[in-house]
C-alpha cells in the first residue's frame, strides 16, 4: 500500500466515527457477527460516500484487507466489476466474515462480472455455505435481468437448487427459493421446470 492509499484509509476510518450507530452495531454482535471494528453505519450513508470517492481498484483491495465491517462494504461498492480478476474473486471469497459481506458482494459486485454467470455455478457446486449463498443471490440478479440460461445451466442450476434446498443451511435454502421465484419469471417453461423440480421434493412452488 502507498502512502497516498494508506492516509485515504485513514481517512475513510475517521469518517466512519460520524457514522457510528452504535444500536446497529450491537444488533449485529448480538447476532453473533464479530468484527475487529464495527461502527454500525447504515448501507445508505456508505453507498453515498462510495458514490462520492468513485470507482477504484487499489482503494478497493487495500480496505478490504480492514478486518472492519464498514471497510470491506466499501470496498465491494468501490472495486471496478470489470478490472478484478478472477484470481482476486478467490481471495475474496476464502476470507468472507459474515453472511452480510457475502450479500453485499454479490449485490454490489458479484452479480456485474464480466464473468458473472460461470462464478455462479461454480460456488453453487461448492460445499461452503458462503459460496452457494453468493452464487444464488448472482443468479437471482441474473434471471432478474431477463438473463436466460442455456440447457446445461438449467439442468445445473435444478441439480443445485434441489440439492441445496435439502442442504444444511437455511441461509442457503432461503436464497435458492429467491433464485427459484426468479427463474420462474423467465417464461412458462422455467415456470413448469420450477414447479416440477419442487415437487419432487414434495415442496409447493409458491
Amino acid at each position: 500500500m502507498n502512502n497516498q492509499t494508506a492516509e485515504r484509509i485513514k481517512q475513510i476510518k475517521q469518517s466512519f466515527r460520524q457514522m457510528m450507530d452504535g444500536a446497529v452495531a450491537q444488533s449485529m454482535r448480538d447476532k453473533g457477527v464479530n468484527y475487529h471494528l464495527n461502527w454500525g453505519a447504515t448501507l445508505p450513508r456508505l453507498r453515498e460516500m462510495a458514490d462520492e470517492i468513485g470507482p477504484d481498484y487499489d482503494l478497493a483491495i487495500a480496505l478490504w484487507k480492514e478486518n472492519v465491517r464498514e471497510c470491506k462494504i466499501l470496498a465491494t461498492m468501490l472495486m471496478p466489476p470489470d478490472e478484478i480478476l478472477p484470481e482476486v474473486v478467490d481471495i475474496w471469497m476464502d476470507q468472507i466474515p459474515s453472511l452480510e459481506i457475502a450479500e453485499q458482494l454479490s449485490f454490489n459486485l458479484w452479480q456485474y462480472l464480466p464473468y458473472a454467470p460461470e462464478k455462479a455455478y461454480q460456488w453453487l457446486a461448492s460445499e461452503r455455505e458462503y459460496d452457494q449463498y453468493c452464487g444464488f443471490h448472482v443468479l437471482t440478479r441474473l434471471f432478474m435481468n431477463g438473463q436466460e440460461p442455456n440447457e446445461r445451466g438449467i439442468n445445473e442450476y435444478v441439480d443445485q437448487l434441489l440439492s441445496a434446498l435439502q442442504g444444511p443451511y437455511p441461509s442457503v435454502r432461503k436464497a435458492a427459493m429467491q433464485s427459484v421465484v426468479r427463474f420462474a419469471e423467465l417464461g412458462l417453461l422455467y415456470e413448469r421446470l420450477a414447479k416440477s423440480a419442487l415437487k419432487s421434493i414434495n415442496l409447493d412452488f409458491f
